[in-house]
């Protein structure tokens, strides 16, 4: 199957670097690109891509506003924000906004494509290395319920699964800590998302933070 994507970023040179990076490969195909947000949504809109790249800092409209807008009109694309070092205080925002990960701008081609790939696929994708980092600080700021989320809807072994997602273990680090398989994880979460009414596992890190699933720094 050949995932669509939309390139979105107001730097020419960008989309025509990326681009070069994905068409070199057999099941990714660059349906269009677009220079601000607003594009970004009419383009989304027009050409129905599976997955739009976007960048944060664009005239018009943003990166954020953007992604709360299409992921509003759609269920079909999702959006993969790109992101720098500098630009941290943005990937909370961009995931409540709907996002269903984030990558930096500086990622490999081949963590770029496979970024793409997972989110096609309807998991989140997250920049290797750092997530657990980001996910830290900016859960600090993050506001709280002052109740926990009511999870009486899910198992025991659900919410461990949740509590596992918010820590952002990968499917495979989730099925050695909870001594089970890698598909019976994949079964849980699927589970937890549909319970609870979440998109992706982006999201459900989003839950557990702000209903007080998890602690930051636990």
């Amino acid at each position: 199957m050949t995932i669509r994507v939309l390139l979105v970023d107001d730097q020419p040179w960008l989309r025509l670097g990326f681009r070069a990076v994905l068409e070199q490969e057999p099941d990714l195909e660059v349906v269009g690109e677009a220079g601000d947000g607003e594009q970004a949504v009419s383009s989304t809109l027009a050409l129905r891509p599976d997955v739009v790249l976007m960048d944060v800092r664009m005239p018009k409209l943003d990166g954020i506003e953007a992604t709360r807008r299409i992921v509003a009109a759609t269920d079909a694309a999702r959006v993969l924000v790109l992101t720098t070092f500098d630009l941290d205080e943005y990937v909370y925002a961009a995931l409540r906004a709907g996002a269903s990960g984030f990558l930096l701008k500086d990622a490999l081609p081949a963590d770029l494509i496979a970024g793409i790939r997972v989110v096609a696929a309807g998991d989140a994708a997250v920049a290797p290395g750092v997530t657990r980092r980001l996910i830290s600080t900016l859960a600090s700021r993050l506001p709280t319920t002052t109740e926990p989320a009511t999870l009486d809807g899910l198992t025991e072994r659900e919410r461990e699964v949740l509590l596992e997602l918010a820590r952002a273990r990968s499917n495979a680090e989730i099925a050695a800590r909870l001594y089970i398989s890698e598909a019976t994880v994949k079964v849980h979460v699927g589970r937890v998302l549909a319970k609870l009414g979440l998109r992706d596992r982006a999201q459900a890190v989003v839950f557990a933070y702000e209903h007080g699933v998890i602690q930051p720094g636990s």
